[in-house]
């Protein structure tokens, strides 16, 4: 298995984001934060959302862990089982009236997340990662949609397929558990709220990559960089353009004169 110094580097060569990927992980207990780890109520005395502490991670570059007492954000707490399972967010309350026309059109979406049984963990961790100091779970790597794609290359060149992955423009977050339970690489539009409260730019979209896949999706940048597909994206000058009336006369004055 690679490890994150050689996943970064790999990264920096071949994807070059804007922004640090992240390693991610799921924490049983408070004592398996590190040291020097930001707790963002604990160290500011605000609430806040996941999608915002991933944004602190990826754009200061800081060690973030939040648990329950560091939420604001009901929507994202419930599916990581911070919080009781409870009905008011099984009936589709959250999304009635703002993100869909009925409770029931709501429940249709929230029967779709993904989600960890309450207490399982306490916290989720989230570093850069090369200043992970625990063995991540899950990576995150922001991009566009040219990069993204680099990644989507990357991960299937071993074993072929397609990269699954499914959107409802809101709780983008959940799709890190998707990830981890299925073991599965996945793409992700992020939501509503990872724009609002994250900073996630209108460009942007995240890749998820387990952290059993790494030497795969590792082999396959470097493969497919070596075959000619690569970010930058390389761009095709072998052609002749056709430029204005006045310019083709000017070449044509020169050519008569005896000047080609």
């Amino acid at each position: 298995m690679a490890d994150l110094k050689e996943l970064d580097q790999a990264l920096n060569t071949y994807i070059r984001p804007l922004t640090f990927p992240l390693a991610i992980k799921m924490l049983k207990s408070e004592k398996e934060i590190p040291d020097r780890t930001r707790r963002p109520f604990e160290k500011t005395g605000k609430k806040i959302a996941i999608c915002q502490g991933i944004g602190m991670a990826r754009k200061y570059g800081w060690t973030v862990a939040m648990g329950k007492e560091d939420m604001q954000c009901s929507l994202g707490a419930a599916p990581f089982g911070f919080f009781k399972n409870i009905d008011y967010f099984n009936e589709g309350n959250l999304a009635d009236g703002m993100f869909t026309a009925s409770k029931e059109a709501g429940k249709k979406q929230e029967d779709l997340v993904d989600r960890f049984d309450h207490g399982t963990y306490s916290h989720i961790l989230v570093a850069t990662v090369s200043r992970a100091a625990f063995e991540p779970d899950l990576y995150m790597i922001y991009g566009n949609p040219a990069q993204i794609m680099r990644l989507i290359q990357g991960a299937l060149y071993t074993e072929g397929g397609a990269v699954q992955s499914s959107a409802m423009g809101r709780l983008g977050c959940a799709a890190i558990i998707t990830a981890i339970k299925e073991d599965q690489c996945r793409y992700l539009v992020p939501g509503n709220g990872d724009r609002i409260f994250g900073m996630t730019q209108d460009y942007e979209m995240a890749f998820l990559l387990p952290h059993s896949k790494v030497d795969a999706l590792m082999e396959g940048l470097a493969m497919t960089h070596k075959a000619g597909v690569r970010y930058p994206i390389t761009s095709f000058f072998d052609f002749e353009a056709t430029f204005p009336p006045t310019y083709q006369e000017q070449m044509k004055i020169w050519e008569e004169a005896g000047e080609l």
